[in-house]
């Protein structure tokens, strides 16, 4: 099964990609991440790649689809994979459409996690982890039992994204509202959209995700 997972920054998008990797074996397949590890390998798309990026240019979308199609063609995703960040503009859409139709494959859903934007500045901008384990929590949601301590590992260090401000959010948003917005009714018109509450907690996000793709567990 291969799906697209949409969704304004901060929805969750990731988090429920690596729930339905671990539960079905669908890799979640981030276009950053395989970005970077082709340039650390030394690969020549990901060279190439880095070439434009020293030079302050963008990596132009026909360069990020070639990324996708080699990955996809590995034997860990023969069950299928979950795309998270990409496409963001309807070219790209246009592309890995293309890309797909010549390998004889198809996208099996295209999944939005709804949000409501003022809410999720909150719940973004007040989130704080551990330093040392990672544990996460929340001004408001979620606080440590005793305060100041983590309650998994008893460290008494904690930290917070640089990008986990209101007014960040409030920026990512926007960006989001005015690039990657518009392929919605592109995929709408296709009648592959389908759409979850992503305000929800997380697992029933997660179970609403799993009855929506029909998947047997």
């Amino acid at each position: 099964m291969n799906i697209i997972l949409l969704g304004a920054p901060g929805a969750g998008k990731g988090t429920q990609a690596r729930m339905l990797e671990e539960e079905f074996g669908l890799i979640q397949l981030s276009t950053g991440d395989m970005l970077r590890a082709s340039i650390k390998n030394h690969e020549p798309l990901g060279l190439a790649a880095k070439a434009l990026i020293d030079r302050g240019e963008l990596v132009p979308d026909a360069m990020m689809v070639r990324l996708i199609e080699t990955r996809i063609s590995q034997p860990d995703c023969a069950k299928g994979f979950i795309l998270d960040g990409f496409p963001r503009t309807v070219p790209q859409a246009e592309a890995l459409d293309e890309m797909l139709a010549e390998k004889n494959m198809k996208l099996d859903a295209v999944i939005e996690l709804k949000v409501d934007e003022e809410k999720l500045v909150e719940r973004v901008a007040g989130r704080f982890t551990c330093a040392k384990c990672g544990e996460g929590y929340h001004d408001t949601f979620k606080t440590p039992q005793t305060s100041g301590v983590c309650d998994s590992c008893g460290s008494t260090e904690f930290s917070r994204r640089a990008d986990d401000n209101a007014e960040t959010m409030k920026t990512r948003l926007q960006a989001y509202r005015d690039q990657t917005a518009p392929i919605l009714p592109y995929y709408q018109a296709k009648g592959m959209l389908k759409g979850v509450d992503g305000m929800d907690e997380m697992m029933s996000v997660y179970d609403s995700l799993v009855q929506l793709l029909g998947i047997k567990r």
